[in-house]
């Protein structure tokens, strides 16, 4: 069930429903108690793809170009400003 919040609500605190929203909630703003819009989060159908593809793309890295480092060692080259060219 999405929550229910007045317009002047909304107005007044705008950047802490987006959060919510983010976070999965669904808004109903309402003016004099009857919904007129409602908050939800903003669903992107080519995000998936996109994610595939960089997956894809960092595999086909990883094989041209191995590392023998262990995961704690590159983060701590990071952490460092060690570059990877």
């Amino acid at each position: 069930m999405a929550t229910h919040v007045g317009l002047f609500e909304a107005k007044t605190h705008l950047s802490k429903l987006l959060d919510r929203v983010e976070a999965g909630e669904e808004i109903v703003v309402t003016r004099h108690g009857k919904p007129v819009a409602k908050l939800s989060k903003f669903d992107d159908p080519a995000r998936e793809e996109r994610i595939e593809k960089l997956v894809e793309h960092m595999k086909e890295l990883k094989k041209k170009h191995p590392v023998s480092a262990t995961q704690e060692e590159i983060i701590e080259w990071i952490r460092a400003g060690r570059r990877f060219e």
